[in-house]
């Protein structure tokens, strides 16, 4: 490192870039990950830079050079922030830059961050190394003796220029039409987007005369960051807009947009500021610094095209989801036996579905033709479930894992340190998993009994059992979780049924969004037809359930065409439902005779146990990934939950089948007035227990 230093004194700065790059190659440590040998790396930098003062001369005359011959506009306008393009113009440009990389544009500084770090892990090792020893470096580089006051200058104007693209940039996102269609007030008052822009121009033209006479802005950015800040308030209005009338992932991706290009401005003006807090400026310059090099690293990434494109849908469709997750989650024991009766009601229709499809493949059909049957026979009964105000239990995971995640917040603790409220999302992961027992018990307890009752009365009326003992064995043969692949096929159920509950979203926010109700009640013909009072409560009917109808159809669809996709590709794909395999298993037993040996009665069991277990645990889990990526959260958030879980566990296990008992509330009197009469206040205690 010190040979490198020595070479850089004796080197003119326009010389200066290989060596600039040898030096990060000796800061870099073998492993990205390893702390200790680049925190080493850092402080020897440091000690010979204090110790030689023509050796950090020369590094800020290489730097100072690097910065005011390089074109720099492009990196702070682009890098880290999101471009215009869509999903497949992204994805199409970054393969074809990882199949045939560009050439490096010398006088770019974007490219030349990208050369100084141009190993693909390089963002890793400076995010490891503490803040104080980037800070300790910065300060022995002592940029107060720096004299060459002209590369200061041309850098200043570069940034200027960043400034103002990035204004004009604002301005325009801002007054994209699905901004103004959130923001009525706009259309009567002046548009804090265009304003800031008509004074970030008369600011930068007025600190560029001012250094044209060698000297510094008399006046201060405070009226750009006024603005800024209404621009932000806007966007909250926007936001709360978006969660009444709807969003779109193009209104999303506006907002994300607008959001970097406003924190972008700030900086810039904060690095420009000639009276700004020094430690404030080498904060957000670090800060800045990390997020570039993590920009530029990863800029050729298809794998952050895809992570990108996820958090937009996620964002699109989990506050929809989580709102309508309230309904699967049972807060008392009135709440427990309603989804209990639910649920049963459910149970009881799966039953008769269960019989159609035996009767559908009795029939055999071509298999196009019967994957459809299979899959309307499906998607009609869930349907009607939905209609009828029933419950399939397997279809609540979606829908609470983003109301779990919805209830994920962070709360500052005495110290000033943020933490996850974990009390509080305990006990409603606790409500959680209550209310899905309860609706796996009512499926499954009423759809079996269902099932032997149907099959014993055909028995009764036709002489045979709906299906032959070939057929028996072979339903007996899919429940087991060792000679077939249950298991497997249950986790494909579990991944339909995290679709279905993103297509729900989807389909919910659509209607919103696009004003479909209002449509609907709007239509001429259709008013003409059935009347304008019976049109509005079929448009409110569509309001308030189109997610759900369309979320059951596609969920039943695929259901049924999965089994025959897998027969025509070749692939052992199929799927496997907690409470179709339970009315399955009636079916059986009764070809059977009920002559089932107590091995395979007790496998198939178990096998039913292991379906609903994976078909829970598969949709609960992507479900919960997806509205955690929609906050920028991870699954590491969650873990001290299992601790919280478990204490609750061993101390009020009964919590996790049953709603605690509701406690009478106090009378008023012993609340509310300063003298109590005891007696007066037992007798309306006990009238109130009574």
């Amino acid at each position: 490192m010190q040979a490198i230093l020595a070479k850089l004194k004796q080197t003119a700065p326009d010389a200066a870039f290989e060596l600039l790059t040898q030096l990060v190659a000796e800061l870099r440590p073998r492993k990205a990950t390893d702390q200790r040998a680049a925190v080493n790396s850092v402080q020897a930098l440091c000690y010979l830079l204090e110790q030689h003062p023509d050796y950090r001369a020369a590094l800020r005359a290489a730097l100072l050079h690097l910065l005011s011959t390089s074109w720099q506009v492009p990196l702070y306008t682009e890098t880290g922030i999101l471009s215009n393009e869509t999903f497949f113009s992204t994805l199409r440009r970054r393969i074809g830059l990882r199949l045939l990389p560009p050439v490096m544009n010398p006088a770019s500084l974007k490219d030349r961050l990208a050369a100084l770090f141009n190993r693909a892990d390089d963002y890793e090792w400076l995010e490891v190394v503490p803040r104080e020893h980037w800070f300790e470096l910065g300060r022995a580089l002592h940029f107060e003796e720096e004299t060459d006051n002209d590369s200061i200058v041309r850098t200043r104007l570069q940034m200027l220029e960043a400034i103002q693209v990035l204004s004009t940039r604002l301005a325009a996102i801002g007054t994209e039409p699905e901004i103004i269609h959130n923001l009525p007030d706009t259309r009567r008052f002046e548009s804090p987007f265009v304003h800031q822009n008509v004074e970030t121009q008369a600011y930068i033209a007025r600190y560029r005369a001012a250094l044209v006479e060698k000297g510094l802005p008399k006046d201060d950015d405070a009226q750009i960051l006024v603005l800024l800040d209404q621009c932000e308030a806007q966007i909250a209005k926007v936001r709360k807009s978006a969660a009444r009338q709807g969003v779109s992932v193009s209104l999303t991706y506006h907002l994300l947009r607008i959001r970097q290009h406003i924190e972008r401005i700030r900086l810039l003006l904060d690095l420009v500021d000639p009276d700004g807090d020094r430690d404030q400026h080498a904060e957000r310059l670090l800060s800045t610094m990390m997020n570039l090099v993590r920009a530029e690293n990863r800029r050729h990434s298809i794998r952050d095209v895809f992570s990108e494109n996820t958090e937009l849908l996620a964002l699109q469709v989990t506050d929809h989801a989580s709102r309508t997750g309230e309904h699967y989650i049972a807060e008392n024991r009135r709440e427990w036996m309603s989804m209990f009766r639910s649920a049963a009601g459910a149970g009881f229709i799966v039953g008769f579905m269960a019989l159609l499809k035996l009767l559908t493949s009795k029939m055999h059909l071509p298999l196009l033709v019967e994957a459809l049957a299979f899959g309307l026979n499906y998607s009609l009964g869930f349907m009607l479930i939905h209609m009828l105000h029933f419950t399939i239990a397997t279809k609540q995971p979606a829908m609470t894992a983003a109301k779990i995640a919805a209830s994920i917040h962070q709360q500052t603790t005495k110290s000033g340190k943020k933490q996850l409220d974990l009390d509080e999302l305990a006990v409603l992961i606790v409500k959680v998993l209550r209310t899905q027992f309860i609706a796996i018990f009512g499926n499954v307890i009423v759809a079996m009994p269902v099932a032997l009752g149907i099959a014993w009365l055909w028995l009764y009326t036709s002489g045979s059992a709906p299906v032959d003992a070939t057929k028996a064995q072979h339903l007996l043969h899919d429940l087991s979780p060792i000679a077939s692949l249950a298991v497997f096929h249950a986790g494909i159920a579990g991944v339909c049924l995290f679709l279905a509950g993103l297509i729900s979203g989807y389909y919910d926010n659509k209607a919103i969004y696009n004003q479909i109700p209002q449509r609907i009640a709007a239509l001429p013909w259709l008013n003409r037809i059935v009347g304008e009072s019976r049109t509005r409560r079929f448009a409110g009917y569509i309001e308030h359930n189109l997610g759900a109808l369309a979320g059951n159809f596609y969920f039943g669809m695929m259901l049924g065409t999965i089994g025959t996709i897998g027969v025509l590709l070749g692939l052992p794909v199929d799927i496997r439902h907690i409470t179709f395999a339970s009315a399955n298993l009636a079916y059986a037993a009764v070809a059977l005779d009920f002559q089932l040996p107590l091995r395979v009665l007790l496998i198939s069991l178990l096998g039913i146990g292991l379906i609903g277990l994976t078909n829970l645990a598969v949709s609960f889990g992507l479900a919960l990934w997806v509205a955690l990526r929609s906050r920028k959260l991870t699954f590491r958030v969650t873990r001290p939950l299992l601790g919280r879980i478990l204490r609750h566990f061993i101390t009020r296990p009964g919590d996790f089948l049953l709603p605690p008992r509701e406690q009478p509330a106090l009378p008023v009197a012993v609340t509310s007035q300063p003298d109590i009469d005891l007696a007066e206040t037992a007798r309306d205690w006990v009238r109130l227990r009574r």
